[in-house]
């Protein structure tokens, strides 16, 4: 059997899980003793939205990611409700973080974005979309898109497509001279190129 939990995570965290190919959550570091899943995907969306959108560690982003555990590892280990009915936690010691990977059926989901003012998104360090902030890359990818009909050499730097993904779906880009139905053209195609390339991890 198993148990649906959530995990809300910053920016920063989130592209190590993608490097894990969304199957497993990060190390803890040093000041972290303890890892913090919770049981209501109410709890992680207000510690996404109303915690992480306004934390520079977190990349100004919050990020909620559902996953599902062997429910007779998770027995192991105690619920704690630190606050009201909703706020129930499972407290995991860092040295038992690389057991309770092993005990993720699947891959991790992401479902939900939010984004602060002060969100800039991942840059990539190379490449076409190379030290261009969100914003800047999916008007890049929007220019390609116009001028040759695709943005197919663009497209192979998925990291960057799948951490500024929910983003690009909330952001107004009219500011900019693209309308929302252009945008969403622009969303549609990149996601029909994924697909066909068959990404492993899902865009959400």
């Amino acid at each position: 059997m198993e148990i649906n939990l959530f995990r809300p995570v910053g920016l920063y965290e989130l592209a190590l899980m993608w490097d894990r190919k969304m199957r497993e959550f990060p190390p803890r570091l040093a000041h972290q003793p303890i890892f913090y899943p919770v049981a209501i995907a109410e709890y992680a969306r207000q510690i996404a939205r109303d915690w992480n959108t306004s934390d520079e560690k977190s990349g100004f982003g919050g990020f909620v990611t559902a996953f599902s555990v062997d429910v007779n590892y998770l027995s192991k280990f105690e619920q704690r409700k630190v606050g009201s009915a909703q706020h129930i936690e499972y407290w995991i010691p860092a040295e038992d973080l690389n057991s309770f990977n092993k005990a993720i059926c699947r891959q991790i989901s992401l479902v939900e974005g939010y984004f602060g003012p002060n969100f800039t998104g991942h840059a990539p360090a190379s490449g076409k979309l190379g030290g261009k902030d969100a914003v800047a890359q999916f008007l890049y990818l929007t220019k390609t898109l116009r001028e040759a009909g695709s943005h197919s050499e663009l497209f192979f730097d998925t990291k960057a497509i799948f951490l500024n993904w929910l983003f690009w779906r909330r952001y107004d880009f009219s500011g900019y001279g693209v309308s929302y139905p252009q945008r969403d053209l622009v969303l549609d195609a990149t996601k029909r190129r994924w697909e066909l390339a068959r990404i492993e991890v899902r865009l959400p």
